[in-house]
């Protein structure tokens, strides 16, 4: 299983970005998609996450900014990411939870190359 995050970049305060990410391999299902970041200095935080039946959980900073959405068919999650700050800068990372393969009974987590995002003020 891979996944393959894309999107990322520098852009202006109140500027706008969509992330992506897509999860390749054999798979069976997926639970949660999401996306994860960490600042410099920081603690990883989770930003978003969004369920295979659609239920979304925001970061309360990102809640009316970011959007996150899921294509189940593709294995893929976006995060549309707009009134960007420069406090969003930070590398953000997908991840899909209880993901079951075709070879193996159990579920695991699967974690994405991280991508970076820059926010200048």
């Amino acid at each position: 299983v891979q996944l393959q995050a894309s999107g990322g970049g520098l852009t202006q305060a109140g500027g706008s970005l969509r992330l992506s990410c897509a999860a390749s391999g054999s798979i069976v299902s997926i639970g949660a998609m999401g996306w994860y970041r960490q600042a410099p200095g920081k603690q990883r935080e989770l930003v978003a996450l969004i369920t295979s039946a659609g239920s979304t959980n925001y970061a309360d900073s990102v809640k009316g900014r970011f959007t996150i959405s899921r294509d189940n068919a593709k294995n893929t999650v976006y995060l549309q990411m707009n009134s960007l700050k420069p406090e969003d800068t930070a590398v953000y990372s997908c991840v899909a939870e209880r993901l079951a393969v075709k070879t193996d009974p159990g579920q695991y987590a699967y974690w994405g190359q991280g991508t970076q995002v820059t926010v200048s003020s």
